[in-house]
């Protein structure tokens, strides 16, 4: 089986001035393959270089160095507005802070990834009803996130993620916002979703329980990803 995303020898470096410092090393030759169906997920101390990795191979971001494939195409010989396109018909983004728009609803919210891929105004809205209804939002369909809990932010969060049918979804630090109860419901929706749909994800966590219950986990640590020896 293909990879649906694969990096190979990845590197990332920020000049902190124009001055004589060197640069900061972020990443150091990260290699790195996400098969269909796979939950994998990353852990690491804050500032070890995972949210820096998950920007760079879901094309927010570029390496210094290195290659990113998806589906074996080479992203890094895309233009800005040809990786976007295929970023926005092939990837899912969850973030700590869930980035919805306060003037829109919930349907609303889902809504608006699908109508920039051209699609029409009714199956946008079918496919986001479907969606929110997935991920236990049903009632809440109307609401714009003001009037939604942190745990139901993140739900629509996770449907709007999802509504182009992404290769795969990349979640930074999904529950790093939310109390314990929320964390807990969120982690056994992404599951879910991994095990009856077969969605991929790779998910950067501090939850190190909850990653022990992926597919494979990866330690991060000075720019450098090993995997955690024992995990499922």
């Amino acid at each position: 089986m293909d990879p649906v995303v694969r990096c190979l020898n990845i590197h990332k470096s920020f000049a902190i001035d124009r001055g004589s410092s060197p640069p900061i090393h972020v990443l150091r030759g990260i290699n790195l393959e996400i098969l269909g169906g796979e939950f994998i997920s990353i852990v690491g101390a804050s500032g070890s270089g995972k949210s820096t990795l998950l920007h760079i191979l879901g094309g927010l971001d570029r390496p210094t160095d290195g290659d990113v494939f998806w589906m074996e195409k080479n992203i890094g010989t895309l233009g800005d507005e040809e990786l976007a396109r295929l970023r926005g018909g092939s990837v899912g983004f969850v973030f700590q802070f869930h980035h919805l728009l306060p003037e829109f609803s919930a349907l609303e919210n889902v809504m608006i990834p699908i109508m920039i891929q051209r699609r029409k105004t009714g199956e946008a809205a079918a496919r986001a009803m479907q969606l929110l209804t997935r991920v236990g939002l049903q009632d809440r369909l109307h609401h714009r996130p003001s009037e939604l809990s942190g745990g139901e932010q993140q739900r629509v969060a996770v449907a709007r993620a999802l509504a182009n049918n992404p290769q795969v979804v990349f979640a930074d630090e999904p529950t790093g916002n939310l109390d314990s109860v929320a964390s807990q419901n969120l982690h056994e929706l992404l599951s879910e979703l991994n095990r009856t749909e077969k969605q991929t994800f790779l998910i950067v966590t501090h939850n190190e329980r909850f990653a022990r219950e992926s597919n494979r986990v990866y330690r991060m640590a000075d720019g450098i990803l090993e995997r955690v020896a024992g995990a499922s």
